[in-house]
C-alpha cells in the first residue's frame, strides 16, 4: 500500500496554528469499540501507530481526558509515544462530559468544574499549556458561562485556542461574543447530514469544521459496524480503493475549512486514512456521494 503524507490535503489555520488537513482522532485508541467496550488495543502497536502518524505527517491530533477503557487512557498513550513533543504538533482535547472509575457518564462539569477538567488533561499530556480545548456540549442552550470559564483559562495562559463541539449556530455566536473561536467539531459525514448549517456558518466565518464520526457513519462510538451505502461501493471499485478511503475524501470536499480526524489503532488504516488526501472524486463521483442523503432511510 502507498505510503502519502498527511500533508497532501492541504493545511489550515487553528488560530495562529498551522495544521495538515488530516489529523488524527484518538478516541478508539483504548480498545477495538469506543470507551469501555471491545478488546483493548496491544499498547505497542498502538504507540507504534501515533509515532508512525506523525512521521507521516499528522500534526493535529484530537483527544480527551475522558477517552478511556478498562485497561487504557488515550492521553497517556498520546504522551508515552510522542513526548517530548515535535515543535508543530497541535493537541486539541475536549472538556464537559465527565465519567466515573466505571466508565458511567455522569452530569456535565459545571463552569467552576473546568479547570479541573482542563489541568487534568494538562497533566495526562504532560503539557504546559493546551492548543486547543473544545467545550463538548450536550444538550444546553446557553454556553455563556462555561465558554466564559474557559475564556479565562485561556487569559491564563492555560489554553492557546478554543473550540466548541456538538454544537449550533446560536452557540457558536455565543462563544464569538466572549473569545475567539478556532474550530467546531461536529458530527457530519456521507449519511450525516445534519450538520450541513454549521458546515456554511464555519465557512463565512474562516472556522475550522471538524467531524466527527465520518467513517462510522451510523454506527457513531461503536465503529462502521453497518453494512456500507451501494453508492460508496460503487465509487470504491471504480478507484480501486477502500470505502473509507471514498468517506474521508468526500469529507475533504467539502471545502477547505474542513479537517477530518480519523483515528484508528491499526497502521494498515493509518495509512489508508491518509490516502484520502490524494484520491480525487470526479463530478460524477460526487453527484452519486451526494444522492445517499436523499435515499438513506
Amino acid at each position: 500500500m502507498e505510503r502519502v503524507p498527511a500533508g497532501n490535503a492541504g493545511t489550515w489555520l487553528l488560530g495562529d496554528l498551522t495544521v495538515n488537513r488530516i489529523g488524527f482522532g484518538a478516541m478508539r485508541l483504548t480498545g477495538r469499540a469506543a470507551f469501555h467496550q471491545g478488546i483493548a488495543r496491544n499498547r505497542n502497536q498502538v504507540i507504534g501507530v501515533l509515532r508512525r502518524a506523525v512521521e507521516l505527517g499528522v500534526n493535529h491530533i484530537d483527544t480527551a481526558a475522558f477517552y478511556f477503557s478498562r485497561l487504557r487512557s488515550a492521553n497517556e498513550l498520546i504522551n508515552s509515544a510522542l513526548a517530548p513533543y515535535p515543535d508543530d504538533l497541535v493537541i486539541a482535547t475536549k472538556v464537559g462530559p465527565t465519567r466515573d472509575a466505571s466508565g458511567a457518564w455522569t452530569t456535565p462539569a459545571r463552569p467552576d468544574q473546568l479547570r479541573g477538567q482542563v489541568e487534568e488533561n494538562l497533566r495526562q499530556l504532560g503539557r504546559d499549556h493546551l492548543d486547543v480545548v473544545n467545550l463538548r456540549l450536550k444538550g444546553q442552550d446557553s454556553i455563556s458561562e462555561h465558554f466564559g470559564a474557559l475564556a479565562a483559562l485561556r487569559e491564563a495562559g492555560l489554553i492557546r485556542h478554543l473550540g466548541i463541539s456538538a454544537a449550533r449556530p446560536s452557540h457558536l455566536a455565543q462563544a464569538q461574543a466572549i473569545a475567539p473561536v478556532v474550530c467546531v467539531q461536529n458530527r457530519h459525514g456521507i449519511d450525516a447530514r445534519a450538520g450541513t448549517e454549521m458546515l456554511h456558518t464555519c465557512a463565512a466565518h474562516d472556522i475550522a469544521f471538524v467531524p466527527f464520526f465520518s467513517i462510522a457513519g451510523e454506527g457513531r462510538e461503536a465503529g462502521a459496524v453497518h453494512a456500507e451505502q451501494e453508492q460508496i461501493l460503487a465509487v470504491a471499485r471504480a478507484h480501486g480503493v477502500s470505502p473509507t478511503r471514498v468517506r474521508l475524501a468526500w469529507t475533504l470536499r467539502q471545502g477547505k475549512h474542513v479537517l477530518a480526524i480519523p483515528g484508528t489503532g491499526n497502521p494498515d488504516h493509518l495509512i489508508d486514512n491518509l490516502a484520502a488526501g490524494s484520491l480525487h472524486l470526479t463530478r460524477e463521483d460526487l453527484e452519486l456521494l451526494d444522492s445517499i442523503n436523499s435515499t438513506a432511510p
